[in-house]
């Protein structure tokens, strides 16, 4: 392979594993359960910041982590609060 087309093809596949850490949902969800860690308690909306995602998807995660055993959801006066179960 040609000097320039090895340099693309290993550039394509950095962008492919940059792409998978940032965008695999198994990873957002571990960064989810290491802010409720570290925060004890965190909203959706502080998800959606913290992940640079919708609401809707935050709320998404959050729910699959409760589906898991992993987190619990608490409403509190229209709130969304969630835990480390």
């Amino acid at each position: 392979m040609d000097n320039a087309l090895n340099n693309i093809y290993i550039l394509n596949t950095h962008i492919d594993i940059n792409w998978y850490i940032t965008m695999n949902p198994h990873n957002k969800k571990r960064s989810i359960l290491e802010l409720a860690r570290k925060e004890k308690v965190v909203t959706t909306s502080e998800i959606a910041r913290f992940l640079k995602v919708s609401w809707n998807t935050a709320e998404s995660y959050l729910k699959d982590l409760v589906i898991e055993g992993k987190m619990i959801q608490k409403k509190k006066e229209g709130v969304n609060l969630w835990l480390i179960k």
